[in-house]
Formats: C-alpha cells, structure tokens, sequence
C-alpha cells in the first residue's frame, strides 16, 4: 500500500480529488487491488466489446480498492472459480456485466440480500467506487471481477452455475463497422446459455433504439431463450431495475430506454 494511503486522514486527498501518486518504474498501481491484465488477454486475438480504462481514480476509491478487493474483488484470470466459496454462501449467484459506477448494483444487492451479485467490469474508477458502495452499506452479496466477462463465462464458471445475466447499457458501438464489437450477440449468447440454469432471467437494457432492435432480434432467433412478454417485444422496466442518474438525464431529454427480459429455457 502506497505511502499516501497509511498517511493521516489530514494528509489525504479530498474524496472526490484523483490519486496522484509517484510509482517507481514497474510498480503496479494498486498493489493489493485489481490486476491491470488478469488474463494476459491482449495475447488472445479476439474482438471485444469493451476498452480497459484505468484512469481518475479517486482517493476514495483506490483506498476501497486496496483494502477491500483481497475481500471482494475478483481478478478474471482464467482459474476456475467456485462461487459458493467465492460469497460463502449457496445462494443464486446473478452475473452483471457492465456496471458503470455500481450505483444500480448496490440499489439492487440492497433490496435483495439473498441473491448474490457477481458485477464485471473493467473500469477501475468504478471497481473501487462499488467496493465503497458495498462496504457503506454493508453489503455482503456483492463481488467486483476484474477483466474480460468471456473468458469467465468460457473458462472460470460452471454449466448452470448462474440464476441470472444482467447488462445494463452496454457500449452501443454506433458505428456499423464497429456492430461486430456488440455484446449481444449470438455466439455470445450460446456460452451464457451453457452458464445459466434453466429458467434464469437474462436482462438487457439500452438507450440505443438500433441496438435495443438488435437484441430483440437475436434474443428472439435464439434456441435458447424465450421472451417473457407475450407480444415477443420490449418489457416494462421491472422494479428491480433502478433508475440511474444517468438514466434520468437522458430520459429527460426524450431518449427511450428498452428493457428486455428473456427466459434461459430448458430443451428435452
């Protein structure tokens, strides 16, 4: 842990201030938190729907990454991972991919205790910024993974091993070239369904009309999934799902937000 963050509460930064901090060459940023390349998946030769961004983290939140992800965090490293050992409990385990600044994944871990969230991303600001969300409200069915959600889909979890998937406003790559980079897609569908057990809820929602059409579309083709609305359209936004700051704001100046609600199926 770096100088700055044993140093007296008087000598630390103001909270909402970035944590400048003089590394030797080599020296990792956070040397008990999140690991800046947990797979080494640069090696792998796969397009992504994400860009890792690292930068303007809070005081606050690098001292909640550096105390509590021994605790809470989780680097996606390839290991296989056992996720009543990971919560230490047996309760439903929702994999949320995406989560921002974690506000909507406390609001939701809060409101429902019982079922464990694993939330992915990449955003190292945001990483710390739940793990404080999480440790204020004391919330204990709350884990942050760190790196590529495929690679722990593919590699890291077990068949049936998921009640539910989560993403909320995912990069809507509006460029056509860059459609290919969209999360939701096919093949990506098929893995999570290898990981959800049947009648788990898979939950996308978006800002972006052309992707929100998207995703219907591919959802809908899919084998492994049904739509949960009997006109085989967008859902209502469930009370579950928290509106977002962000949310409000654009909702305010006319955008249309589309939740989606599909149900993993069981063949045979």
């Amino acid at each position: 842990m770096s100088d700055s963050l044993n140093a007296p509460d008087a000598a630390r930064p103001a909270s909402g201030e970035s944590l400048r901090h003089a590394r030797a060459k080599g020296e990792p940023r956070f040397p008990d938190g999140p690991k800046a390349d947990p797979a080494g998946s640069h090696f792998e030769r796969r397009i992504r729907s994400f860009q890792p961004r690292r930068s303007r983290v809070t005081a606050g939140q690098a001292d909640a990454l550096q105390r509590l992800w021994p605790r809470w965090g989780l680097d996606i490293d390839g290991r296989p991972v056992d996720l009543g050992e990971l919560f230490g409990n047996d309760h439903p385990v929702v994999l949320e991919i995406g989560f921002g600044m974690g506000e909507a994944t406390a609001q939701m871990a809060a409101a429902d205790p019982h079922t464990n969230i694993l939330a992915v991303d990449v955003h190292t600001p945001g990483q710390g910024n739940l793990l404080n969300l999480a440790d204020r409200g004391g919330l204990t069915n709350v884990r942050v993974g760190n790196g590529d959600a495929i690679i722990l889909l593919r590699e890291m979890l077990t068949p049936d091993s998921l009640a539910g998937l989560r993403v909320y406003f995912p990069d809507p790559w509006p460029k056509k070239r860059h459609h290919k980079r969209r999360l939701i897609q096919p093949e990506f569908l098929s893995l999570a369904a290898t990981r959800l057990k049947p009648g788990a809820l898979v939950h996308c929602a978006t800002d972006w009309g052309p992707y929100a059409e998207q995703m219907l579309e591919v959802l809908t083709a899919h084998p492994d999934f049904e739509n949960t609305q009997a006109d085989g359209g967008f859902a209502p936004r469930p009370g579950f799902r928290p509106l977002t700051r962000f949310e409000g704001q654009g909702l305010d100046k006319g955008h249309v937000v589309n939740d989606l609600l599909f149900r993993r199926v069981q063949h045979g």
